[in-house]
């Protein structure tokens, strides 16, 4: 026997939980987050193995590693085409030009 359409739709907080996959302590605990390009903006999809993702780790003005990191992912459309390097210079001069107008050192 089938619950009548209004019960099905409507759901307690506990069943929107689990299709949330957000634990008690309200941490997101997904087993896959898709990624997304950052040059074109697009949805990484799980099966393009060409596809990287990059973490440029800040350093203060002595050169040392402050824990910080910036990440970028780029395609594999991005990277087939040759423009990762541009992509990322692009991005990194728009990163470092939005933290040197707040004063903040990367």
């Amino acid at each position: 026997r089938s619950l009548p359409r209004a019960d099905r739709c409507s759901l307690c907080p506990s069943a929107r939980q689990l299709l949330a996959m957000i634990n008690n302590e309200g941490v997101n605990v997904d087993l896959y987050i898709p990624r997304k390009c950052s040059a074109t903006n697009r949805l990484i999809g799980a099966k393009d193995r060409a596809s990287v993702q990059l973490n440029i780790g800040h350093v203060d003005v002595n050169g040392v590693y402050t824990g910080e990191c910036t990440t970028y992912a780029f395609s594999g459309f991005v990277r087939g085409q040759g423009e990762t390097d541009g992509s990322l210079d692009r991005l990194w001069a728009k990163e470092t030009a939005a933290a040197s107008a707040a004063g903040k050192l990367i």
